[in-house]
C-alpha cells in the first residue's frame, strides 16, 4: 500500500538520503525545510509525488498551519520522520544563552510542536507512524556539544513518553540514534557565538553514507523499532556508558571531539 511520507530535515545529508530511498519505494513524499529551493530542485529529480512544504522549526507558531496544509495536499500521512535540526561546536561555558536556545527551539520545542499536530491527525485517522532523528549524544553526552546534547535527551524524554500515550491510538514511535554520518551536520553545527563552524570534523568525514544510513533507518520504522543506534565503533560508547559509567567518563576525558 502506498504511503504519505513527511520528511523534515529533507534538503540534504540524512533527509535528503531518505526521500531519495523513500521515492525508490514508491512513497508519496512530503519534503520540509527552510531552503524552499533545494526542496524543488529536489523534488524535481524524485520519481515520485512529491510535495514542498517549506518551514523553519525555530517559528513553532506556524506549524499549525503547515501541519494543515500538508494535510490538505495528501489527505493522510503515513510517516513522519522528525529529522530537522541543528548541531553544535562551542564549549559550554563559552556558549552564549541565545545560542543553547536557537538550538533547543529547533531541536526540540519544533519537533516536539510540529510532531504534536501530526500525531493528532493520525489519532483521527487510526494509527501512523512517527521516528525522531536523535543522536548518539542523546544517549551520551561530549565536550563542545552540550546544548545540543541536551537537546536530543529531551527528544528521549519526550517521544518514550509519547510513544505510552499513544500505543492505543495505533502509533509506532521510533527514536534514530545516528553516530557518525558523512553529511555537513558539523558545517553547519553552531559555534559559542551561534555562528556556522564551517568546519568539517574528521569524525564525520570517515562517517556512513547517507544513502546506507537511509536504508537502515527506514528498514528499523517498518520493523516497529522503539529505539534504533547506527555508526561503527562510536555504538559501543552507549554500552560501556550504561554498563562501565566510570570507564565511560575516563574515555571521554582522552577522546577527540573536534
Amino acid at each position: 500500500m502506498k504511503q504519505t511520507v513527511w520528511i523534515t530535515g529533507a534538503s540534504s545529508g540524512i533527509g535528503e538520503a531518505l526521500a531519495r530511498t523513500y521515492a525508490e519505494k514508491g512513497a508519496t513524499l512530503i519534503l520540509s525545510a527552510r531552503n524552499e529551493e533545494k526542496l524543488n530542485k529536489l523534488a524535481s529529480e524524485l520519481k515520485t509525488e512529491s510535495y514542498v512544504i517549506p518551514l523553519d522549526l525555530s517559528q513553532t507558531d506556524t506549524l499549525e498551519q503547515k501541519a494543515k496544509e500538508a494535510i490538505q495536499k495528501t489527505q493522510k500521512i503515513d510517516v513522519l520522520i522528525n529529522n530537522g535540526g541543528i548541531s553544535q561546536r562551542g564549549l559550554a561555558l563559552e556558549t552564549s544563552l541565545e545560542t543553547e536556545r536557537r538550538i533547543m527551539e529547533v531541536d526540540f520545542f519544533g519537533t516536539a510542536e510540529l510532531t504534536r499536530y501530526v500525531a493528532q491527525h493520525m489519532v483521527n485517522m487510526g494509527g501512523g507512524k512517527i521516528a525522531v532523528t536523535s543522536s548518539l549524544v542523546g544517549i551520551i553526552s561530549s565536550p563542545y556539544r552540550t546544548a545540543y546534547a541536551a537537546a536530543k535527551h529531551a527528544l528521549h524524554g519526550y517521544f518514550d513518553g509519547l510513544r505510552a500515550e499513544l500505543h492505543e491510538s495505533n502509533i509506532q514511535v521510533t527514536i534514530l540514534c545516528p553516530g557518525f554520518i558523512k553529511t555537513d551536520v558539523s558545517v553547519n553545527a553552531l559555534n559559542e557565538k551561534g555562528e556556522k563552524l564551517n568546519e568539517m570534523d574528521d569524525a564525520q568525514a570517515n562517517g556512513m553514507e547517507p544513502m546506507v544510513l537511509a536504508k537502515k533507518i527506514i528498514r528499523s520504522i517498518e520493523k516497529g523499532k522503539k529505539e534504533a543506534y547506527f555508526g561503527g565503533y562510536e555504538v559501543l560508547s552507549i554500552y560501556i556508558k550504561r554498563f562501565f559509567p566510570s570507564l565511560f567518563a575516563s574515555i571521554l576525558l582522552k577522546a577527540k571531539v573536534r
